[in-house]
């Protein structure tokens, strides 16, 4: 079965993921989404060096929960700034986030998790993969907003991937 489908998860995804996009729930925009779910992992298999291991997948339900409810409090605080504060005012700057974390996987989420929470995006990895560089579009308190990204996204990946 793992030669048939490499990534069987990946496989679910890329089925559920087209037939959102298609916008359809046919016969054949279901066809056709599990051919791609199962030709893009079985093409790109060859260029996965170890397949990502998931210790406690439940916990990535309350993750992608975390996620989205600090994306919508930040689209909220982001629009605020933007229509209510002046340019010059607004006190942005670079953090570096040390990183416990030592999977590639586990760097990779948060970083996309940094970049999709809207005021903050991730610049840099350092050279070591032991630091990550932020900016942040208003932080009073660099090592609070360090603080913040270490025990919300850090500590929960940490669990999910290490």
């Amino acid at each position: 079965m793992a030669r048939l489908f490499p990534h069987p998860i990946l496989s679910v995804v890329i089925t559920l993921v087209w037939v959102l996009l298609v916008n359809d729930i046919s016969a054949g925009a279901a066809a056709l989404g599990i051919l791609l779910g199962w030709a893009i992992p079985k093409l790109t298999h060859p260029y996965w060096p170890d397949r990502p291991r998931i210790r406690r997948p439940l916990a990535v339900l309350e993750y992608v929960g975390i996620v989205l409810k600090d994306i919508a409090v930040s689209n909220i605080q982001v629009a605020y700034l933007v229509l209510f504060r002046r340019g010059d005012t607004l006190r942005s700057q670079y953090v570096t986030v040390p990183l416990d974390l030592t999977t590639a996987e586990a760097i990779t989420a948060l970083a996309g998790t940094i970049t999709l929470t809207p005021g903050t995006v991730s610049a840099d990895l350092s050279a070591d993969g032991r630091s990550l560089l932020v900016h942040c579009l208003e932080t009073a308190d660099p090592a609070a907003t360090v603080a913040q990204i270490k025990e919300r996204y850090e500590g929960r990946l940490k669990e999910i991937f290490e």
